[in-house]
Protein backbone atom coordinates (compact mmCIF):
# COMPACT_ATOMS: atom_id res chain seq x y z
CA UNK A 1 0.00 0.00 0.00
CA UNK A 2 2.80 2.62 1.17
CA UNK A 3 5.78 2.44 2.88
CA UNK A 4 6.67 5.08 5.24
CA UNK A 5 9.78 6.57 6.46
CA UNK A 6 10.72 7.65 9.99
CA UNK A 7 7.89 6.57 11.84
CA UNK A 8 7.87 6.89 15.65
CA UNK A 9 4.70 4.89 16.15
CA UNK A 10 5.03 1.37 15.16
CA UNK A 11 7.56 -0.07 17.57
CA UNK A 12 10.95 1.27 19.26
CA UNK A 13 13.17 3.69 17.52
CA UNK A 14 13.31 5.22 14.55
CA UNK A 15 11.84 2.58 11.88
CA UNK A 16 10.41 2.47 8.62
CA UNK A 17 6.63 0.97 8.21
CA UNK A 18 5.81 -1.31 5.44
CA UNK A 19 2.01 -0.84 4.71
CA UNK A 20 1.07 -3.93 2.76
CA UNK A 21 -2.40 -3.98 0.82
CA UNK A 22 -5.31 -6.48 2.28
CA UNK A 23 -6.84 -7.07 5.07
CA UNK A 24 -9.69 -9.72 6.31
CA UNK A 25 -11.74 -7.32 8.48
CA UNK A 26 -13.92 -4.76 7.67
CA UNK A 27 -13.78 -2.36 11.14
CA UNK A 28 -15.94 0.36 10.62
CA UNK A 29 -13.28 2.65 12.40
CA UNK A 30 -10.45 2.23 10.32
CA UNK A 31 -8.12 4.56 9.10
CA UNK A 32 -6.96 2.61 6.05
CA UNK A 33 -10.15 1.46 4.65
CA UNK A 34 -8.31 1.71 1.31
CA UNK A 35 -6.42 -1.00 2.36
CA UNK A 36 -9.17 -3.78 2.59
CA UNK A 37 -8.82 -4.61 -0.62
CA UNK A 38 -5.79 -6.84 -1.57
CA UNK A 39 -6.19 -5.19 -5.30
CA UNK A 40 -5.37 -1.38 -6.12
CA UNK A 41 -8.12 1.17 -5.15
CA UNK A 42 -8.66 4.47 -6.46
CA UNK A 43 -9.28 7.55 -3.57
CA UNK A 44 -11.08 10.03 -5.42
CA UNK A 45 -11.17 13.71 -4.24
CA UNK A 46 -14.05 15.25 -4.94
CA UNK A 47 -12.97 18.60 -3.38
CA UNK A 48 -10.16 18.75 -6.04
CA UNK A 49 -11.98 17.28 -8.67
CA UNK A 50 -12.52 19.76 -11.94
CA UNK A 51 -15.02 17.29 -13.66
CA UNK A 52 -12.47 18.03 -16.79
CA UNK A 53 -13.26 13.85 -16.84
CA UNK A 54 -9.59 13.04 -18.77
CA UNK A 55 -9.49 9.71 -16.34
CA UNK A 56 -12.75 8.50 -18.39
CA UNK A 57 -10.60 8.76 -21.62
CA UNK A 58 -7.90 7.42 -19.76
CA UNK A 59 -8.46 4.25 -18.37
CA UNK A 60 -7.97 1.20 -21.11
CA UNK A 61 -9.92 -0.62 -19.56
CA UNK A 62 -12.86 1.68 -19.73
CA UNK A 63 -13.75 1.46 -15.57
CA UNK A 64 -14.33 5.03 -15.15
CA UNK A 65 -17.31 6.47 -16.41
CA UNK A 66 -19.19 9.98 -16.31
CA UNK A 67 -21.73 9.91 -13.31
CA UNK A 68 -25.11 12.18 -13.82
CA UNK A 69 -23.50 14.73 -11.63
CA UNK A 70 -20.60 15.29 -13.42
CA UNK A 71 -18.02 13.47 -11.27
CA UNK A 72 -16.25 10.29 -12.60
CA UNK A 73 -17.65 6.74 -11.38
CA UNK A 74 -14.88 4.35 -10.76
CA UNK A 75 -15.60 0.62 -11.24
CA UNK A 76 -12.99 -0.02 -8.36
CA UNK A 77 -13.14 -3.87 -7.64
CA UNK A 78 -12.12 -4.25 -11.19
CA UNK A 79 -9.29 -1.98 -11.21
CA UNK A 80 -5.78 -3.10 -12.30
CA UNK A 81 -3.85 0.02 -10.68
CA UNK A 82 -2.33 0.88 -13.76
CA UNK A 83 -1.93 4.17 -12.68
CA UNK A 84 -3.15 5.83 -16.10
CA UNK A 85 -6.09 7.73 -14.20
CA UNK A 86 -3.91 9.60 -11.66
CA UNK A 87 -1.23 10.14 -14.40
CA UNK A 88 -4.17 11.78 -16.62
CA UNK A 89 -5.97 14.08 -13.42
CA UNK A 90 -4.69 17.66 -13.99
CA UNK A 91 -5.93 18.67 -10.88
CA UNK A 92 -4.23 15.50 -8.37
CA UNK A 93 -7.70 14.31 -7.73
CA UNK A 94 -7.05 10.51 -8.29
CA UNK A 95 -4.58 8.43 -6.25
CA UNK A 96 -3.61 4.30 -6.03
CA UNK A 97 -3.34 2.71 -3.14
CA UNK A 98 -1.78 -0.07 -3.86
CA UNK A 99 1.14 -1.02 -6.49
CA UNK A 100 3.45 -4.00 -6.95
CA UNK A 101 6.75 -3.98 -5.39
CA UNK A 102 8.89 -6.65 -5.78
CA UNK A 103 11.23 -8.15 -2.25
CA UNK A 104 14.31 -6.39 -3.25
CA UNK A 105 12.91 -2.84 -4.16
CA UNK A 106 11.34 -3.08 -0.78
CA UNK A 107 14.26 -4.26 1.00
CA UNK A 108 16.11 -1.04 -0.84
CA UNK A 109 13.54 1.58 0.60
CA UNK A 110 14.32 -0.02 3.89
CA UNK A 111 17.61 -0.61 3.91
CA UNK A 112 18.49 3.15 3.76
CA UNK A 113 17.78 4.38 6.69
CA UNK A 114 20.00 1.43 8.89
CA UNK A 115 22.15 4.01 10.26
CA UNK A 116 19.11 5.43 11.91
CA UNK A 117 17.63 1.98 13.02
CA UNK A 118 21.23 0.79 14.39
CA UNK A 119 21.62 4.48 16.47
CA UNK A 120 17.86 4.40 17.71
CA UNK A 121 16.91 0.82 18.54
CA UNK A 122 14.53 1.38 15.51
CA UNK A 123 13.96 -1.03 12.19
CA UNK A 124 11.33 -1.92 9.84
CA UNK A 125 7.42 -2.83 11.11
CA UNK A 126 4.99 -4.81 8.39
CA UNK A 127 2.03 -3.47 8.85
CA UNK A 128 -1.36 -2.75 6.77
CA UNK A 129 -4.02 -4.29 5.90
CA UNK A 130 -2.77 -7.38 7.35
CA UNK A 131 0.25 -7.76 6.45
CA UNK A 132 -0.24 -11.69 6.76
CA UNK A 133 -2.58 -11.32 3.98
CA UNK A 134 0.01 -11.39 1.93
CA UNK A 135 2.09 -14.11 3.82
CA UNK A 136 4.55 -15.72 1.72
CA UNK A 137 6.18 -12.39 0.65
CA UNK A 138 6.00 -11.22 4.42
CA UNK A 139 8.08 -14.24 5.39
CA UNK A 140 10.51 -13.53 2.68
CA UNK A 141 10.77 -9.61 3.91
CA UNK A 142 11.46 -11.22 7.59
CA UNK A 143 13.93 -13.26 6.30
CA UNK A 144 16.03 -10.39 4.29
CA UNK A 145 15.47 -7.91 7.52
CA UNK A 146 16.24 -10.67 9.71
CA UNK A 147 19.80 -11.46 7.76
CA UNK A 148 20.95 -8.07 7.60
CA UNK A 149 20.46 -7.85 11.24
CA UNK A 150 17.30 -5.15 11.31
CA UNK A 151 14.77 -5.25 14.22
CA UNK A 152 11.73 -6.64 12.59
CA UNK A 153 8.17 -5.82 14.06
CA UNK A 154 4.49 -6.85 13.08
CA UNK A 155 1.41 -5.59 13.53
CA UNK A 156 -1.29 -8.03 12.74
CA UNK A 157 -5.10 -7.97 14.16
CA UNK A 158 -4.45 -12.20 14.55
CA UNK A 159 -7.04 -13.16 11.93
CA UNK A 160 -5.18 -15.05 9.82
CA UNK A 161 -4.00 -18.72 9.20
CA UNK A 162 -1.89 -20.05 12.59
CA UNK A 163 0.95 -21.90 10.34
CA UNK A 164 1.93 -18.77 9.33
CA UNK A 165 2.37 -17.22 11.89
CA UNK A 166 4.02 -19.78 13.46
CA UNK A 167 6.64 -19.65 10.36
CA UNK A 168 7.21 -15.70 11.16
CA UNK A 169 7.23 -16.63 15.21
CA UNK A 170 11.37 -17.02 14.95
CA UNK A 171 11.79 -14.01 12.53
CA UNK A 172 10.42 -11.32 14.20
CA UNK A 173 11.48 -9.28 17.49
CA UNK A 174 7.77 -7.73 18.19
CA UNK A 175 5.20 -8.28 17.36
CA UNK A 176 1.89 -5.54 17.92
CA UNK A 177 -1.32 -7.66 18.35
CA UNK A 178 -4.48 -5.69 17.99
CA UNK A 179 -7.39 -7.20 20.44
CA UNK A 180 -10.67 -5.25 19.87
CA UNK A 181 -12.80 -7.37 21.87
CA UNK A 182 -13.98 -10.57 24.26
CA UNK A 183 -17.07 -10.78 23.21
CA UNK A 184 -16.96 -13.24 20.10
CA UNK A 185 -20.47 -12.46 18.51
CA UNK A 186 -19.96 -8.70 18.90
CA UNK A 187 -16.50 -8.87 17.49
CA UNK A 188 -18.02 -10.92 14.81
CA UNK A 189 -20.67 -9.18 13.91
CA UNK A 190 -19.32 -5.93 14.13
CA UNK A 191 -15.57 -6.74 12.26
CA UNK A 192 -15.75 -10.09 10.59
CA UNK A 193 -13.31 -11.55 13.49
CA UNK A 194 -13.57 -15.04 14.77
CA UNK A 195 -12.17 -14.82 18.27
CA UNK A 196 -10.98 -18.46 18.74
CA UNK A 197 -8.82 -17.99 15.81
CA UNK A 198 -7.51 -14.91 17.07
CA UNK A 199 -6.87 -16.24 20.95
CA UNK A 200 -5.41 -18.78 19.84
CA UNK A 201 -2.69 -16.85 17.71
CA UNK A 202 -1.70 -14.56 20.52
CA UNK A 203 -1.69 -17.45 23.02
CA UNK A 204 0.95 -19.33 20.71
CA UNK A 205 2.91 -16.02 20.22
CA UNK A 206 2.61 -14.79 23.90
CA UNK A 207 5.34 -17.56 24.41
CA UNK A 208 7.60 -15.72 22.91
CA UNK A 209 7.86 -12.37 25.45
CA UNK A 210 7.93 -10.33 22.77
CA UNK A 211 3.96 -9.70 22.58
CA UNK A 212 2.12 -5.90 22.66
CA UNK A 213 -0.89 -5.80 22.83
CA UNK A 214 -2.88 -3.18 21.50
CA UNK A 215 -6.45 -2.35 21.72
CA UNK A 216 -8.41 0.19 19.93
CA UNK A 217 -10.70 2.13 22.01
CA UNK A 218 -13.96 2.70 20.20
CA UNK A 219 -17.11 4.38 21.56
CA UNK A 220 -20.05 2.22 21.49
CA UNK A 221 -18.18 -1.01 20.67
CA UNK A 222 -15.64 -2.10 23.50
CA UNK A 223 -15.40 1.51 25.56
CA UNK A 224 -16.48 -0.23 28.86
CA UNK A 225 -15.48 -1.44 32.19
CA UNK A 226 -16.70 -4.46 31.25
CA UNK A 227 -15.15 -4.69 27.79
CA UNK A 228 -11.66 -3.43 28.54
CA UNK A 229 -11.05 -5.69 32.35
CA UNK A 230 -11.80 -8.87 29.70
CA UNK A 231 -9.34 -7.68 27.30
CA UNK A 232 -6.45 -6.75 30.05
CA UNK A 233 -7.80 -10.32 31.59
CA UNK A 234 -6.74 -12.26 28.81
CA UNK A 235 -3.06 -10.63 28.41
CA UNK A 236 -2.63 -11.33 32.15
CA UNK A 237 -4.05 -15.10 31.61
CA UNK A 238 -1.24 -15.15 29.15
CA UNK A 239 1.51 -13.86 30.86
CA UNK A 240 1.49 -10.93 28.58
CA UNK A 241 2.01 -7.62 30.30
CA UNK A 242 2.91 -4.72 27.92
CA UNK A 243 -0.82 -3.29 26.64
CA UNK A 244 -1.64 0.31 24.80
CA UNK A 245 -4.88 1.76 24.54
CA UNK A 246 -5.43 3.52 20.81
CA UNK A 247 -7.52 6.39 21.48
CA UNK A 248 -10.27 6.37 18.89
CA UNK A 249 -9.33 8.93 16.15
CA UNK A 250 -10.94 10.33 13.10
CA UNK A 251 -7.60 11.07 10.38
CA UNK A 252 -9.02 8.61 8.10
CA UNK A 253 -12.70 9.81 7.94
CA UNK A 254 -11.78 11.90 4.62
CA UNK A 255 -10.73 8.26 3.22
CA UNK A 256 -14.15 7.46 3.00
CA UNK A 257 -15.56 10.08 0.71
CA UNK A 258 -12.56 9.45 -1.65
CA UNK A 259 -13.96 5.70 -1.41
CA UNK A 260 -17.50 6.26 -1.97
CA UNK A 261 -18.31 4.57 1.11
CA UNK A 262 -19.74 5.87 4.24
CA UNK A 263 -18.64 6.90 7.74
CA UNK A 264 -20.58 5.35 10.17
CA UNK A 265 -19.07 6.10 13.43
CA UNK A 266 -19.03 9.38 15.63
CA UNK A 267 -17.39 12.68 14.27
CA UNK A 268 -15.01 13.41 17.28
CA UNK A 269 -11.92 11.38 18.17
CA UNK A 270 -11.37 10.53 22.08
CA UNK A 271 -8.60 12.61 23.80
CA UNK A 272 -5.97 10.75 25.83
CA UNK A 273 -6.75 11.75 29.04
CA UNK A 274 -10.60 9.82 28.14
CA UNK A 275 -8.76 6.57 28.82
CA UNK A 276 -6.44 7.07 31.69
CA UNK A 277 -9.11 6.05 34.02
CA UNK A 278 -9.68 2.61 32.22
CA UNK A 279 -5.71 2.09 31.74
CA UNK A 280 -5.81 2.36 35.90
CA UNK A 281 -7.86 -0.95 35.71
CA UNK A 282 -5.28 -2.67 33.57
CA UNK A 283 -2.43 -1.16 35.64
CA UNK A 284 -4.38 -2.30 39.14
CA UNK A 285 -4.24 -6.20 37.12
CA UNK A 286 -0.43 -6.16 37.18
CA UNK A 287 -0.14 -4.79 33.48
CA UNK A 288 1.97 -2.19 31.79
CA UNK A 289 -0.68 0.02 30.43
CA UNK A 290 0.46 3.13 28.08
CA UNK A 291 -1.99 5.32 26.10
CA UNK A 292 -1.14 5.91 22.48
CA UNK A 293 0.91 3.86 20.01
Amino acid sequence: MSIQRFSLHDGPGIRTTVFLQGCPLHCPWCSNPESQPVHPVQRHARDKCVRCLRCVAACPSSLISPGPDGYPVFDRDSCQGCLSCEKSCPAGAISISGKQLSIREIMETVERDSDYYRNSGGGVTFSGGEPFMQGEALISLLEESAGKGIHTAIETCGQVPSDIIRRAYALTDLFLFDLKHCDGRKLKSITGADIDLILGNLAMLAGSGNVTVRIPCIPGFNLDSESLSGMFGIAVSMGIREVHLLPYHILGMDKYEQLQRQYSLPGEGLAKEVLEPYAAIGRSMGLNVGIGG
